[in-house]
């Protein structure tokens, strides 16, 4: 009787053992993470308000390091880092990818972005380090690059576009100098797994872009925003002040009129006039509302200078 209870015994263990082997390993992964967040808020913390452009620099490049390491720890895609408020983490509404994107001010007032892809795998870590290469990039409406050229912006928007060939536009915040600032509507796409941005897909003004790029005055907030019920990027029509300015960007700001680009048949076409009274507010998590992105942009300027 009593060898019968030890096998019994034995065999309960044995049954139980992988299982608890596996919930411990599940446990000490996330603690893992969280303890890689919490280096990770402290890090963003300090690259956003410290004072000191160089400890700016420094607490990037240990958020980099943190980061790369964070995300090699198996199934790190399904771990949000919501609680890290210094960057941009977006995923895909397929959840095939997200997105890490964040900028870093310069002294100058200028701007360096920095971000990575991160590929839904299912386990090990496969990601593209986003490498900002807009001051070399001469003509970025006119050019398709990989992520070693990027035309670095901060993204709040991924919009999923399930045309021949599947694509997602990015919708971002740019900034630029301490006089203007800029928005941009990039396309990722890829090409065996590796990513592709930008795509000849925007018609309008008698040309055909890649990426659309917005200049206008640092004083301003201007709206740029996907409206689904209407396959609709609307944004504010910006304008200089004085007709004699025309081509100084760095004047130009909202003159209360609307244009957008409209998905037709797989592409994204120009727009004029659109009145806004038929445009749905946009209420979903996603939204960005571009005073409150505006004064949260100040708000870290003031705090780096």
């Amino acid at each position: 009787m009593v060898i019968k209870y030890f096998f019994l015994t034995i065999t309960i263990l044995l049954f139980c053992l992988p299982g608890f082997a596996q919930h411990s390993d599940e446990s000490g992964r996330i603690k893992q993470l969280h303890l890689y967040e919490d280096t990770l808020i402290d890090l963003g913390k300090k690259f956003v308000n410290d004072e000191n452009e160089l400890e700016r620099k420094n607490a990037n490049y240990s958020f980099i390091k943190t980061l790369v390491n964070a995300l090699k720890i198996p199934n790190s895609f399904l771990f949000p880092f919501d609680s890290v408020k210094s960057i941009s983490i977006l995923n895909s509404p397929d959840n095939r990818f997200r997105i890490f994107s964040w900028h870093i001010t310069n002294l100058d007032g200028s701007y360096r972005f920095y971000g990575t892809i991160q590929l839904n795998t299912g386990g090990n870590l496969k990601m593209y380090p986003l490498e900002d290469y807009s001051p070399l990039l001469k003509n970025p409406e006119d050019s398709v690059t990989d992520n070693r050229k990027w035309y670095g912006a901060q993204y709040y928007k991924i919009i999923p576009v399930y045309s021949p060939k599947l694509y997602y536009v990015l919708v971002g915040w740019k900034g630029n100098t301490v006089e203007s600032t800029k928005k941009v509507i990039d396309v990722l796409s890829f090409n065996e797994d590796k990513p592709v941005l930008g795509m000849r897909i925007f018609d309008g003004n008698g040309k055909t872009r890649d990426r659309i790029v917005f200049e206008y005055t640092r004083q301003a907030s201007m709206l740029l925003r996907y409206v689904p019920e209407q396959n609709l990027i609307v944004f504010d029509h910006l304008a200089p002040p004085d007709p004699k300015l025309k081509g100084k960007y760095s004047t130009y700001g909202p003159d209360l009129t609307y244009d957008g680009y409209k998905f037709k048949n797989g592409r994204w076409v120009y727009i004029e006039n659109i009145d806004m009274r038929n445009v749905p507010e946009s209420r979903d998590e996603e939204y960005v509302d571009p005073k409150k992105q505006a004064a949260i942009d100040k708000a870290a300027v003031k705090g780096n200078h």
